[in-house]
């Protein structure tokens, strides 16, 4: 299992693209982006829970009931939801592109992303799909995840190349996301691309799996997302035996998806909303799964303690009080705190008390770019691990005139 570039290109038979078509006012901003596979692929997605979806999961979830995909195509600047006509102009995505690439429309993927309620004109899109197809590659992983962004400030790539029967095997992707980001799937965009050969049944398993501990475990800001979703196309054309079962090929696949989609969550933790600090919560010895689960979220979902970070102030009692009323039931008396960076590891809280520290190594360890909130619940074996990032002054610039 090794990283490698290229992102959803990674994969043998795929070729991207992003162009700008007129979407976003800001002609330098790539506003449309497409992925498309040489052949029709095993496909699966996770969407978001929010009750009020945007029309480009509808028309997906339609398309994708069959397993099989061959495209996918997203537009930002424009979030197509709750839009009296959004389902058409969803679906008139897909008839373009179908129109243009020759294939199914059933067999596109449709996404949007960016401003709720605001209708989205088919025009742009219709007069971009001519420069997105022409300008086609399998170097243009590039070029689509920067069409994806909205206020992400970095792009976000990720592939690994690994095994499987022998045969190389890559797994690649491209993500979006800094604001709006929430456990509960989904929480985000995220496009992954393989070329290894995998049943549908087996590869929606795996992704369904493999979010529980990673994208429902990200957090930046408390509101869950009504557009997002997480989907994986897989080709088969690395040439392995067709995955169909819980066998030894499948934990490795499960492997390589889960080492994309960690470093996605971190890329995305780390780019959010005005952030300066990456915030990765681990939490171990707790007596099963789901309490460590919920301990790590309660925390890196904590305002209060995301403004603390933000201010390399080493204010343990916003841990405890996170994990007080995040429903768990702990033994509080047993709960141990520190906190960890590249100055080093700091303990501020031992069987669930103050312990003496130097709060100006405390501040030293507080002011990297990534810092680690190790919380000890000394009642078990489980363990579990949540990424957010800090709340500053900016988020709220941000988001106070994001519409206009």
């Amino acid at each position: 299992m090794k990283l490698i570039s290229g992102g959803v290109c990674a994969a043998k038979g795929y070729k991207a693209n992003g162009v700008h078509c007129g979407i976003r006012k800001n002609r330098t901003k790539r506003d449309l982006s497409l992925v498309v596979s040489d052949v029709k692929a095993a496909a699966a997605a996770v969407y978001t829970q929010n009750l009020v979806k945007g029309a480009p999961l509808i028309v997906t979830k339609n398309h994708l009931a069959d397993g099989y995909a061959q495209a996918i195509i997203c537009n930002s600047g424009n979030a197509n939801t709750c839009n009296w006509n959004g389902i058409e102009i969803a679906q008139q995505m897909s008839d373009l592109l179908s129109a243009a690439l020759n294939i199914s429309a059933q067999d596109v993927v449709v996404a949007s992303t960016g401003v709720i309620g605001q209708p989205l004109d088919i025009t742009p899109i219709h007069d971009g799909i001519a420069p997105l197809k022409a300008g086609l590659s399998y170097e243009g992983n590039a070029a689509a995840a920067e069409g994806i962004m909205t206020t992400d400030t970095v792009m976000k790539e990720v592939a690994v190349e690994f095994e499987l029967s022998g045969k190389v095997c890559r797994l690649g992707g491209m993500a979006k996301g800094s604001g709006m980001i929430h456990p509960n799937m989904a929480t985000m965009l995220v496009f992954l691309t393989t070329d290894a050969a995998i049943s549908p049944a087996m590869l929606q398993k795996a992704l369904s799996g493999d979010i529980q501990a990673t994208f429902n475990m990200l957090s930046v800001d408390g509101d869950t997302s009504t557009n997002d979703m997480v989907t994986v196309l897989a080709n088969g054309l690395a040439g392995n035996a067709e995955i169909c079962e819980e066998n030894d090929d499948f934990k490795t696949f499960m492997q390589a998806l889960n080492t994309v989609t960690v470093q996605l969550c971190r890329m995305i933790a780390g780019d959010g909303e005005g952030a300066t600090k990456l915030l990765e919560c681990k939490v171990d010895g707790a007596e099963n799964l789901q309490q460590a689960r919920t301990v790590a979220k309660s925390v890196i979902c904590s305002s209060l303690l995301k403004a603390a970070m933000f201010g390399a102030d080493a204010n343990w009692g916003r841990v405890l009080c996170a994990i007080g009323y995040s429903g768990a039931q702990v033994d509080v008396n047993k709960i141990d705190v520190s906190f960890r960076s590249l100055k080093g590891e700091i303990l501020v809280c031992k069987n669930g008390a103050g312990v003496e520290f130097s709060e100006e190594k405390a501040k030293e360890i507080l002011l990297e770019k990534e810092i680690e909130i190790l919380i000890g619940l000394n009642s078990g074996n489980a363990k579990s691990c949540a990424w957010g990032c800090d709340l500053t002054y900016d988020y709220v610039k941000i988001n106070g005139d994001y519409r206009t």
